[in-house]
């Protein structure tokens, strides 16, 4: 069975072409929710992008698609705008390092 640790380790290998870093880590992906259809698993990501504008939208959500499917049969990535992203606040230490974001 797959589980939100499983699906989040596969949303680790997808990368923002711009920071080149983790959307996991960037705390991109706000949440991974599942249900049963048709005795098929189904996940629910919910995605944001560090920017309404960003060009790279639809390159990390077919990204993130792919990757969700290797750890479950059925995905959808919802891209949502709220909370809005604030690196301060859903960045990872580690990735607010590399952005140069020291609090």
């Amino acid at each position: 069975m797959s589980t939100k640790k499983m699906v989040l380790e596969a949303l680790d290998e997808v990368e923002d072409p711009e920071l080149h870093l983790s959307i996991v880590e960037l705390g991109l992906v706000y949440d991974v929710r599942f249900e049963e259809k048709d005795g098929t698993i189904h996940a629910e990501v919910d995605l944001t992008l560090t920017s309404p504008g960003c060009p790279a939208a639809p390159e990390i959500m077919a990204a993130a698609h792919r990757a969700a499917l290797n750890a479950v049969e059925s995905v959808h990535i919802n891209l949502v705008w709220t909370p809005r992203w604030d690196p301060k606040i859903h960045a990872s230490e580690d990735a607010r390092m590399d952005m140069g974001i020291w609090d």
